[in-house]
């Protein structure tokens, strides 16, 4: 009897990861791809990428390679481009992460329309847009997986409405997809991160990151998430081992999201995280 999480899991597949020159984004198709998937990165920055494909190949014997798409999710053509692009190229996509995003920390009474409607348009409408393209090209007639990745903000999002405002969203459309496309063999499914340590907190000034350091006392696990760990959330649900399993969220929180002040953890090193 094989297992399902054999070496070649997603050999002969073909993955999309939006967002994929860094962070969490760059640690799933780096997974996807040691694990035999055929991985196209997309993002804005041509440069980003072609490093983080540099990265990838030199970080495994042998050499990964992932391929690479230049395209802001925002536009529409962009994305149809895109999607008839790969299809040409692989003959169709059968996995699509939906991880970019964007934010800025700004109390709810100084984001501006500007502010409000570029998050919401990053963060709600281009995951649906590109959703929607993959769907068309592709998914519809060959079924597929999707995996949208949004936050914990089920208790509310201070210091980022706008981002919280359209992940909530974005976890009701995961269910409405999963609804409607179940019929064309697709499952969607989505992730919710606790705090990550990951490499966008270096966007953020150093008082705010501070601040997101100091986060990880609120959780069982009483430290931060990893990027290796969402990643692993992400690629469950691509899997086979999730073939019953769509319309749901997956919080990968470190059980901070049944934190209680009344009853804190305790301090503890006993669950560290398994890749930094």
């Amino acid at each position: 009897m094989l297992s399902i999480y054999r070496s070649d899991l997603f050999a002969d597949r073909v993955a999309l990861v939006t967002g994929g020159g860094s962070g969490i984004g760059l640690r799933t198709a780096k997974e996807l791809a040691l694990l035999g998937a055929r991985v196209y990165i997309c993002g804005r920055d041509a440069e980003k990428l072609e490093a983080a494909k540099r990265a990838c190949a030199a970080e495994s014997e042998p050499a990964l390679e992932l391929h690479s798409i230049v395209c802001n999710i925002r536009k529409p053509d962009e994305v149809a481009a895109m999607c008839e692009s790969i299809v040409k190229e692989a003959g169709r996509i059968d996995l699509l992460v939906n991880n970019a995003g964007g934010q800025f920390p700004a109390p709810a009474e100084k984001i501006s329309a500007n502010g409000w409607n570029a998050v919401i348009d990053t963060n709600l409408n281009a995951t649906f847009g590109v959703s929607q393209a993959v769907f068309t090209h592709t998914m519809k007639a060959q079924g597929g997986a999707i995996v949208n990745v949004i936050m914990d903000m089920y208790s509310g999002f201070p210091l980022m409405a706008h981002s919280g405002a359209a992940r909530a969203a974005v976890d009701n459309l995961t269910k409405s997809l999963a609804h409607e496309w179940a019929e064309h063999g697709i499952r969607v499914n989505a992730v919710a991160p606790g705090v990550i340590e990951s490499s966008g907190l270096e966007t953020y000034e150093p008082q705010f990151r501070q601040a997101v350091y100091d986060m990880g006392r609120y959780s069982m696990a009483n430290r931060l998430g990893s990027e290796a760990e969402v990643a692993a959330g992400i690629l469950f649900l691509l899997s086979p081992g999730a073939s019953y399993i769509t319309g749901e969220t997956l919080r990968i929180d470190g059980g901070s999201s049944i934190y209680r002040p009344h009853f804190p953890p305790k301090e503890h090193d006993r669950l560290p995280p398994f890749d930094r």
